[in-house]
């Protein structure tokens, strides 16, 4: 099978200087896109305003930015500027974060979601368009906003972070894609074959990925990043435990709650990580992928979770998929 869009995701388990390592790899190959989250380590765009120099070729994208600790004002700028820099390659992954981050870390409140969303959309939108932008909401108002300089394109695809139905719905609404992560398969593909039913969007999904001559390393890893999502996590641990995980989630939660991150990935077991990730040798990749495109995944999003030395891994990936990026 050949994948006509496979894009990855470098988070933060990796260093800035090994995320350049990584684009420098990317650069010699024909990915669709590369994507860059922002959670506590790195700052989003300066880190894509970077690698846009490094990797010529692929769009590029936030994965994700959330949408308190910036006005909605700021992040058209971003968007523009990015767009800019990249010569029209950006993508603007948007998402709500959590609680913890925003309220206990940003000290700002974490109110109303879907509405702050919806007129956040709105007003980036309307300020790309160029003009003058005046905006009336409930959370919201712009009086008479203009930017300074031109945005290459009027229109900046805008990718909406979906966990629970109602986000769902309004990404369908008003989002050129979605990015998905940590849904089981089954449950991906009847949300999905639903969705598109409404209307035809981008479907992304970040998954997480892990490749290594040594089979147990490689779910090892992949499990360890499981079970910190379950842990620290609250809307995909719930989210997991309402589809078909209520006895594994809970196990990962208890055993974090007594002992921390060090064991507790013990507790997730190995049909949990071939359900959720990419995970395994070099041979396994290909097959695993066709699962997710199956199930109607459009833009597979490799997050790469490193085992051992960073560049040795990341080839060992690429020499997977090499041939899909030619």
């Amino acid at each position: 099978m050949i994948f006509l869009r496979i894009a990855f995701s470098f988070g933060s388990l990796l260093s800035i200087n090994e995320i350049i390592e990584c684009s420098t790899i990317l650069s010699k190959y024909n990915p669709d896109s590369i994507w860059i989250p922002e959670t506590w380590g790195m700052e989003c765009f300066s880190m894509i305003s970077t690698i846009s120099q490094i990797a010529k070729k692929p769009k590029l994208g936030t994965s994700i930015v959330n949408i308190y600790s910036r006005s909605p004002t700021l992040i058209a700028m971003a968007a523009v500027t990015m767009d800019t820099i990249s010569q029209g390659r950006f993508i603007l992954g948007l998402g709500t974060s959590s609680q913890s981050i925003i309220g206990d870390w940003h000290g700002l409140k974490f109110v109303e979601p879907l509405e702050r969303m919806h007129e956040y959309v709105k007003i980036i939108r309307l300020i790309i368009q160029g003009g003058k932008a005046n905006y009336n909401g409930n959370l919201f108002q712009l009086k008479n906003f203009s930017l300074l300089i031109e945005s290459p394109r009027k229109q900046i695809p805008i990718y909406l972070a979906a966990v629970n139905q109602k986000m769902i719905e309004l990404t369908w609404k008003i989002a050129d894609g979605v990015i998905f992560y940590l849904r089981p398969i089954n449950e991906l593909q009847k949300t999905v074959e639903k969705m598109q039913q409404v209307r035809k969007i981008d479907v992304a999904c970040q998954l997480i990925t892990s490749v290594s001559d040594d089979e147990e390393k490689a779910m090892n890893r992949a499990k360890k990043t499981i079970a910190f999502y379950v842990s620290v996590g609250k809307i995909y641990r719930e989210f997991l435990a309402r589809n078909g995980f209520q006895k594994e989630t809970t196990a990962i939660y208890e055993a974090y709650k007594k002992s921390g991150l060090v064991e507790n990935y013990k507790m997730v077991p190995d049909f949990m990580v071939h359900d959720l990730t990419i995970c395994g040798t070099t041979n396994e990749i290909k097959k695993q992928l066709s699962k997710f495109i199956r199930a109607g995944i459009n833009l597979p999003i490799l997050q790469f979770n490193p085992i051992g030395d960073v560049k040795k891994s990341f080839n060992l990936l690429i020499s997977a998929i090499e041939g899909d990026m030619n």
